[in-house]
């Protein structure tokens, strides 16, 4: 596939925190992570594979989820990245998760706003992200990078959030 982007930087650092591409060995915390959803847990092979296609995918497009450690302890706290969601690969949607126990310390913010940079630096002019409205806690977090609400949509779920970067 042609873009006409150039790839984003895979290996992002700030003060507290280290985002590089997933490694297979990540799939015992894609696991845990996907539990806390309270949905169904992938097999170590699914999450495998999981992370087998998203490195084959950030290759062909230009962008991955990328895993956020913290630099003090190395621990996996979460992922931060683009990706094509519900929007496309010339204006893709930021998306961030982090285990509940890393909530309420910035560093959703904090990975998001290197993300955003690194988009930024790709040439590209708009980034969306979706949310569910109940998800005050994000919604937050993209305000504070400077993402604005553009429209709501609704799924099975309830109401999805479109939030709009121009960049």
């Amino acid at each position: 596939m042609k873009y006409d982007f150039t790839p984003m930087e895979f290996h992002l650092k700030t003060e507290r925190l280290d985002l590089r591409m997933w490694e297979e060995s990540d799939a015992v915390w894609m696991r845990q992570l996907v539990g806390e959803r309270g949905v169904a847990i992938p097999t170590l092979d699914d999450a495998r594979n999981q992370i087998i296609n998203m490195r084959k995918r950030a290759v062909e497009n230009g962008i991955s989820l990328l895993t956020i450690r913290r630099r003090d302890e190395g621990d996996f706290i979460g992922y931060c990245g683009l990706i094509i969601g519900r929007s496309t690969l010339e204006e893709p949607e930021i998306a961030y998760e982090l285990f509940r126990s890393a909530h309420g310390k910035g560093y959703a913010t904090e990975a998001a706003s290197v993300v955003l940079d690194a988009a930024i630096a790709t040439g590209r002019h708009r980034l969306w992200s979706t949310v569910g409205a109940w998800n005050v806690a994000s919604l937050r977090v993209l305000e504070k990078i400077g993402f604005k609400w553009h429209h709501s949509t609704w799924d099975e779920r309830g109401e999805i959030v479109w939030n709009v970067r121009e960049i």
